[in-house]
């Protein structure tokens, strides 16, 4: 199930906005003056199907409708209710299920209430990876007083459905069903708690996240460089007597399995290329013609398949590092910079400048992912989000997508994008103010208007 059409009224008690995403090339922009509510449209739709519903009745709104493309002609509304303030008992947040027409099931999101402060057990959740801290909530505005190492043990709350308890199966299912994440404007930097063996507590610190990301990437790479040596060590074990039982296929002639071999060494270099795989591992096999005969056709034909099976464990990943290696070389190629990849660093970043003055041809440095300018990173960090950080059919929220960037690198920017909702399989809704990510493509547009126009 998919988003077709999003609609808000009465957003800032001005605008009415009707917004349909296309669905077939998957890429929908908005834009529009300042104050006209793109970043609040993104957010109240973020809001909702990550249960972040106190953020959401930060947003003045009267209605919100999400139209889905399933066979029910199936739409959410979110309606608010003005009337109770925002102390109030009574809630002033109400969720309509519509299906061809008719209201099919309501909830009303219950305030929270609170008997005393206390510390509370927080799991957060990023992409699978979990890391648990505890957190103090001011009763009265849920503020964040400090983060440590959870050792003592409390029961976790999952803090993103904290607000939403005892939600009907109806709405579970249908945030379920849909997948969204918001890349934000300020996107270069991450909130996390410092590291530390001491159990005490810890103040939260500001990281750089094109850092973040890189560590990030290290540790997805090792973990399936991992699984390739537990499948290989499996059929490795196994090889000997698979070789003697195996029967080969009367269609595979030599030239075949040549080109197999072949195929198998190409997708070797092509790993080892994108740093999955150490160049140790780079063994050649050469097989002339008339090394090949009924037994080697036969045992060879066996460490193909093996081969085949090794390596397929690193077939998403290398095509979404060979796609981000080839968008960011691109654009990094004008400041004389590379990016790489290693197992062990994650992005490895290179400056290599020409200089005539210089006695050598070349002057090569190794940069940190805080060397990068501001633009880089907003560029390496988005481009990251998109390949890594979002599971197949979401659809991804992006917030003006132009920033810090370079004219050309902003004409680039839809084309790379396209390439990448491809591998990804998603879907994009994005705000921006430039007519240099546009260009001509304003067909994938929706503009934001003042009422009457």
């Amino acid at each position: 199930m998919r988003i077709k059409q999003i609609s808000v009224n009465g957003l800032f008690g001005i605008f009415d906005h009707v917004i349909p995403l296309n669905m077939d090339e998957r890429i929908t922009i908005i834009h529009g003056p300042n104050g006209f509510g793109k970043t609040a449209i993104l957010r109240i739709l973020n809001n909702f199907f990550n249960s972040e519903y106190r953020e959401l009745k930060t947003i003045p709104f009267i209605n919100f409708r999400v139209e889905f493309d399933d066979n029910n002609s199936s739409v959410l509304e979110i309606v608010i209710n003005p009337e109770y303030a925002e102390n109030s008992k009574e809630s002033n947040i109400m969720f309509n299920l519509l299906e061809n027409n008719i209201n099919k099931d309501s909830f009303a999101v219950k305030p929270i209430s609170f008997s005393s402060e206390r510390e509370y057990s927080v799991r957060v959740i990023d992409s699978g990876i979990q890391r648990s801290y505890l957190k103090t909530i001011d009763i009265s505005n849920e503020t964040i007083l400090f983060y440590k190492d959870n050792s003592e043990g409390i029961p976790f709350i999952n803090l993103s459905n904290f607000n939403a308890r005892e939600e009907p199966e109806w709405l579970e299912e249908l945030k379920e069903n849909i997948h969204i994440r918001l890349i934000e404007s300020q996107r270069l930097l991450n909130f996390l708690p410092k590291r530390s063996s001491k159990q005490s507590a810890e103040i939260p610190s500001m990281v750089s996240t094109v850092s973040a990301y890189s560590d990030e990437l290290a540790q997805l790479m090792q973990q399936k460089f991992k699984e390739y040596g537990t499948i290989s060590q499996s059929l490795d074990r196994t090889f000997p007597i698979r070789v003697v039982k195996h029967q080969p296929s009367a269609d595979l002639t030599d030239e075949q399995l040549r080109h197999k071999l072949s195929e198998l060494e190409a997708n070797r270099s092509r790993l080892i290329e994108v740093g999955l795989l150490d160049k140790e591992e780079d063994s050649e096999v050469q097989i002339q013609p008339q090394d090949i005969d009924e037994s080697t056709k036969n045992a060879l034909s066996v460490y193909v398949e093996d081969m085949d099976k090794k390596l397929s464990v690193f077939a998403e990943i290398a095509s979404k590092i060979e796609l981000l290696k080839k968008i960011i070389n691109n654009k990094f190629a004008y400041s004389y910079k590379e990016i790489n990849f290693s197992k062990e660093k994650g992005f490895v970043f290179t400056t290599l400048f020409n200089s005539s003055l210089s006695n050598s041809k070349s002057n090569t440095k190794t940069l940190s992912p805080t060397d990068l300018s501001s633009g880089e990173q907003h560029e390496l960090v988005l481009l990251y989000e998109l390949l890594f950080k979002v599971q197949p059919k979401s659809l991804v929220l992006i917030d003006e997508p132009e920033l810090s960037l370079h004219v050309g690198w902003q004409v680039q920017f839809l084309k790379d994008l396209q390439e990448i909702t491809q591998l990804a399989d998603l879907d994009i809704l994005m705000a921006t103010h430039s007519p240099d990510i546009i260009q001509d493509r304003w067909d994938l547009t929706v503009e934001l208007k003042r009422p009457g126009k």
